[in-house]
């Protein structure tokens, strides 16, 4: 896959992005906006727009945000790490580290829910952003007093995907139990420094004079500033305070996971990482969207998109601030946003400017020969097959064992004898291989589809690879694409 900067018209394309975010400002949708592009080798390009605070000039590099409900992918990997230390079991209930909290549903046997379940939305506590978004600088004293008198849950815990900031608070009082440190410090030392993510932090009046940007609400026609939280009870769910770029480091280094290199001597294994962008809950979806599965994993949403893959999120929101993280692991392209305004839905210049630099990423892929050797053999006995007839050892080359067992060779000839005849004349020469395996390794070419025109249209074989090596067909049916009116064979 190119780098950002060997995409076509790379200028026009940064161009385009850039002016995505503008337009934030020039609508009025938020004050001031800063954003992150980055790939492979780290942020690429960024810009600001509108105004940071007083001095009304646009947010600069260093300039600081809370980037809110982005934090949880911090208290994720934070409690992975304990786990992976042998500190602590995603699969033990949270009240093995929180006594404090009383479990109440099921209605007769009522089960507190594990930390798995509460690292994947899964929890069985209401959504509760507006009352969370209010609690982080409570004391831990006051957090246990709360659990004290009692929660409420709306399902039984492992049931369903209900997103809940009362779990990551939670989460983070278990880090502190077991990390042995207050949430922040131990995020700090274990997260934060050793990625030299120097300019993230918890504590906003720790940030240098001049840094830190003013968060707004907009009251009529005027944006109103707002007061800081400070760090509380309930960090673990919004409390981060960092630069775009320093962000855009953070997701690259998650994102980073699914291309390892070398020996992994990260403050996480790739292996965690990957595990925190994997659907662990799925989510309901509408079914207009471009999207084949969506689902929370470990402090991260993953969506699967119908033309891009698999995209790695998180949205953020809170009282003075908005921002979004997106990237795309098979590109390994991305960005981040943050807003100085309340709930103002970072996410979506977020998602149309990552659309943009995949669209051309893309394009750009389509145009090279990325077929493997290996499947160009295999589709060129499929060839040989269609062309010169049915031949055993022709398929007992291309195809695993199943296949003869699941349909005899005799049935398949046969088969594929009618369908060549309805084909018509063949057009070997314009044959193309198409993967359908989008998001896997190696160009998703586990699946694929053989294309050969025809005088009816298109003779079109779907494959599916099997499992072991060296790769061979498990799976194939045949059709006919006609260019006119519905029609086909199986």
């Amino acid at each position: 896959m190119p780098r950002l900067n060997e995409l076509p018209e790379y200028e026009a394309l940064a161009a385009a992005v850039s002016e995505v975010f503008s337009r934030r400002v020039a609508s009025q949708t938020s004050p001031g906006i800063r954003f992150v592009v980055f790939d492979a080798s780290g942020p690429m390009f960024e810009g600001g727009f509108g105004t940071a605070g007083e001095s009304a000039t646009p947010p600069a590099p260093h300039s600081r945000f809370r980037v809110a409900s982005c934090t949880k992918s911090f208290t994720a990997a934070a409690v992975l790490q304990l786990r992976d230390r042998g500190l602590l079991s995603l699969d033990n209930a949270v009240t093995d580290y929180v006594p404090d909290l009383v479990p109440t549903l099921p209605v007769n046997q009522p089960e507190a829910p594990t930390l798995r379940m509460l690292l994947s939305m899964a929890g069985g506590f209401p959504t509760d952003d507006p009352w969370a978004d209010r609690q982080e600088s409570i004391s831990n004293e006051e957090f246990r007093s709360i659990l004290r008198n009692g929660v409420r849950l709306s399902t039984a815990p492992g049931t369903r995907y209900e997103y809940s900031n009362l779990g990551y608070a939670l989460l983070g009082q278990v880090i502190e139990v077991v990390g042995g440190q207050s949430y922040p410090a131990f995020v700090t030392e274990n997260l934060l420094k050793p990625l030299g993510l120097d300019e993230t932090g918890f504590d906003p009046a720790a940030v240098p004079e001049g840094s830190l940007t003013t968060g707004y609400r907009k009251v009529g026609d005027e944006w109103v500033a707002l007061p800081f939280s400070g760090p509380g009870a309930f960090s673990s769910i919004g409390g981060v305070v960092t630069t775009p770029r320093d962000l855009a480091r953070w997701a690259g280094w998650l994102c980073s996971a699914f291309h390892p290199a070398g020996d992994d001597e990260s403050p996480l294994s790739s292996a965690s990482r990957r595990e925190m962008q994997r659907i662990q809950c799925p989510i309901a979806f509408d079914a207009t969207d471009e999207l084949r599965l969506k689902g929370y994993g470990y402090g991260l949403v993953i969506e699967d998109h119908r033309r891009f893959g698999p995209i790695v999120c998180h949205s953020g929101g809170y009282p003075v601030f908005s921002s979004h993280m997106r990237w795309n692991p098979a590109t390994r392209l991305g960005v981040v946003v943050v807003e100085n305004a309340t709930y103002s839905g970072a996410w979506n210049p977020a998602a149309e400017a990552l659309a943009l630099l995949l669209g051309a990423a893309t394009s750009i892929a389509a145009a090279e020969p990325p077929v493997p050797a290996a499947i160009d053999r295999l589709a060129d006995g499929l060839r040989r097959l269609l062309a010169q007839g049915w031949d055993n050892s022709t398929a007992d080359a291309i195809f695993l064992e199943n296949v003869a067992l699941d349909r005899p060779y005799p049935e398949r000839a046969q088969e594929l004898a009618s369908l060549r005849e309805k084909a018509g004349a063949l057009d070997m020469t314009g044959t193309t291989i198409v993967a359908t395996d989008i998001g896997a390794i190696e160009g998703g070419y586990g699946c694929f589809e053989l294309h050969v025109p025809c005088s009816s249209g298109e003779v079109i074989a779907a494959v599916q690879c099997g499992p072991v090596e060296p790769i061979l067909i498990q799976t194939v049916s045949w059709r006919i694409q006609q260019t006119t009116g519905p029609g086909g064979v199986q």
